[in-house]
């Protein structure tokens, strides 16, 4: 066997251009010094990094860093999808970011950096086909919003969310990288598909309590990242710390970074009849226990917060019913992948969207206030109220929010298909839980003012951005909301991309 490594350049083109947005916007940081210029430069970066991934993404899929049948890089439609979506994130959270900016709560050219970083992680993501490029693709996610949360000048609590998200962090990849050190000892690979045919091969193996302890040790240790239950604890704290642009990336890109390692590793690599029961228990603690604490939720933040640790419990259901399909090739195992991942994309773009919604009531550079801070807001903004409520009913799964009622449809189809009635079961209650406190906040966009007394500045509406929302903020609301409904009234066009291929 060759051990000569072919590269393929164009199949790393997303990559190269997503590390070179990180460059370059330090470079402008560095010797342009004005903050337009940096956030056009990482604004410009995400949308090459988009384009890039539409373009090498049609087509076979790509392999590069191959010895033999063994690849490090494929990018597929998938890869491209997941390359493209943590690109308009990125580029997304820049809008959200602009009114922080110019307050001057955060440095512009760090944060924009740290943003460009992120994201070059979540491309790289994608496309890993090995565990070590995995891990760190997770780690390069991931490490640059330890200090985005922290990045909020003047607040002690930004500092200790950054803190107790680093502590658990570096206890997950602690977790992750033992996982992948005692299957290497077991199989002798690292290699995802490699992984996966050894186990195919030689199915005593998972008998071994050692490929029990190293399956385990992944699963949970990915699990950290999707704050499924119970290693959650530091979801609510550190969304609640953070700035809301910041949190807003924490709900959607760093739990789509989560799903899409755990999704890679059970799709090629691991045993099904190991990581099924560890999934359906993890799926359904984190939906239970998420939508019963989000009802007592009053802080806006945090009810979100709460809510995206459910909705984690709902993308992780699917593969959890893995452990009664058998291989990973039959139809229960292709609607199980595709629903996980389906259901992750459905809920980025509805999740977004009631984050920038809340950027664009609040004001600028304030956090997230409390439920009752909102009270009113259609009166005052009502096209930014009937988005943030089209995004909350959505994540509810109700009409007129097509693309989570089809989200919850997909997943509830793959459990049926895959004989996990009980567990849809569970999903359907979750569901009909979660409705309570989505519909409450959405009542609360339309209920009347509450009277409060006059402030100094005469402002009687202090819960609400007396102002035009910045241009940057609605635009960002806008194509968030025109995705969603686009997905809703046409989901296939998800759902073709993540069918297995």
């Amino acid at each position: 066997m060759s051990v000569v490594q072919s590269i393929d350049h164009v199949a790393l083109l997303p990559a190269y251009l997503a590390a070179g947005t990180a460059v370059l916007v330090l470079l402008a940081d560095l010797l342009v010094s004005r903050d337009r210029v940096t956030v056009a430069v990482a604004a410009l970066g995400a949308v090459g990094t988009v384009l890039a991934a539409v373009v090498v993404g049609v087509g076979e899929p790509r392999r590069t860093f191959c010895v033999g049948t063994d690849c490090s890089w494929v990018m597929n439609d998938r890869a491209a999808l997941v390359a493209g979506v943590f690109a308009l994130l990125t580029l997304g959270v820049l809008g959200l970011s602009g009114p922080l900016l110019r307050a001057g709560r955060s440095p512009t050219g760090e944060y924009t950096f740290l943003l460009a970083a992120s994201m070059t992680g979540g491309v790289v993501l994608g496309a890993a086909g090995d565990l070590i490029t995995l891990i760190v693709a997770v780690e390069t996610l991931t490490l640059p919003i330890y200090v985005l949360v922290g990045l909020r000048r003047g607040s002690l609590a930004s500092a200790e969310a950054a803190v107790t998200f680093f502590v658990v962090s570096v206890v997950a990849t602690t977790l992750t990288l033992l996982g992948a050190a005692l299957l290497y000892a077991v199989t002798g690979g690292l290699h995802l598909d490699r992984l996966g045919a050894v186990f195919a091969e030689r199915p005593e193996l998972t008998e071994l309590p050692l490929a029990t302890a190293a399956v385990t040790l992944v699963v949970l240790g990915l699990a950290f990242k999707v704050a499924a239950v119970p290693f959650h604890a530091w979801a609510p704290a550190t969304y609640d710390g953070a700035s809301v642009p910041v949190a807003a990336y924490l709900s959607t890109a760093s739990k789509l970074g989560g799903v899409v390692a755990l999704l890679a590793v059970v799709q090629y690599a691991l045993p099904a009849t190991v990581t099924g029961p560890v999934l359906a228990l993890l799926a359904v603690l984190t939906m239970t226990v998420g939508n019963l604490v989000a009802l007592r939720q009053r802080r806006t933040v945090r009810l979100l917060a709460w809510s995206s640790v459910a909705q984690a419990g709902y993308i992780l259901a699917p593969l959890g019913a893995l452990a009664l399909t058998t291989g990973r090739t039959g139809e229960a195992a292709a609607v199980a992948y595709a629903a996980a991942v389906a259901y992750a994309v459905f809920f980025v773009l509805l999740e977004f969207g009631a984050f920038a919604a809340l950027v664009a009531l609040r004001p600028a550079g304030a956090d997230g206030g409390t439920v009752r801070d909102l009270r009113g807001a259609a009166r005052r903004h009502p096209w930014v109220a009937a988005a943030f409520g089209l995004a909350l009913v959505g994540l509810a799964g109700l009409p007129p929010g097509l693309a989570g009622l089809f989200a919850k449809v997909t997943v509830v189809r793959s459990l049926l298909t895959g004989g996990s009635a009980a567990l849809a079961v569970v999903v359907a209650l979750n569901a009909v839980i979660g409705l309570a406190y989505y519909l409450r906040l959405t009542a609360t966009l339309y209920a009347p003012a509450a009277s409060a007394p006059v402030t100094a500045s005469g402002d009687d509406h202090a819960g609400l951005s007396s102002g035009r929302p910045a241009a940057s903020v609605l635009a960002a609301l806008a194509v968030a909301t025109v995705l969603a409904v686009l997905v809703g009234l046409a989901p296939q066009l998800v759902l073709e991309l993540t069918a297995l291929r």
